[in-house]
């Protein structure tokens, strides 16, 4: 197994979504070391990792990010916040985790990710990702579990 540098995570969460927010005059804003992605995702600081890859090349460990994507609309009625989203991944499967916005110091999986299906090419890797009951809940309830979302993008550095 050799260890795999991330310099990145880059995750746009539902293009649809973003669409959505801005489409009815709503805000995205960013805090922290995220940034604005010219695909229209998000580009989140790689913190602390551990990720190597198994004999069979597929990506394993565990890795932090830090920063933060807020979305407003419909004069705050729609409130969601992404913060220091990390990745958890595993023979069976990965998970998306984000710090809990209702339980301080708690992180939430809110997408499984198909580690099995993921795709290494240019500088990165691509994990296909769907929401779990957390991530419903905290998108709003309007995508249930099981609904595709972006791929969550690891940068290679």
């Amino acid at each position: 197994m050799s260890d795999v540098q991330i310099a990145a995570l880059h995750w746009g969460v539902k293009q649809s979504f973003r669409s959505y927010v801005e489409a009815v005059g709503g805000q995205i804003a960013l805090s922290g070391p995220a940034e604005r992605a010219p695909d229209g995702g998000f580009v989140f600081a790689a913190g602390e990792a551990a990720v190597t890859r198994s004999p069979d090349g597929r990506p394993q460990g565990q890795a932090q990010f830090s920063g933060e994507v807020r979305f407003e609309a419909h004069g705050g009625m729609l409130k969601v916040a992404i913060a220091d989203p990390g990745v958890e991944l595993g023979p069976d499967g990965g998970a998306l985790t984000v710090a809990d916005p209702w339980a301080a110091g708690k992180r939430m999986a809110i997408a499984k990710l198909d580690v099995a299906a993921a795709v290494t090419e240019a500088g990165e890797v691509a994990l296909p990702a769907v929401t779990t009951i957390d991530g419903m809940q905290l998108l709003g309830d309007h995508y249930p579990p099981g609904t595709q979302l972006d791929p969550v993008r690891l940068k290679l550095g």
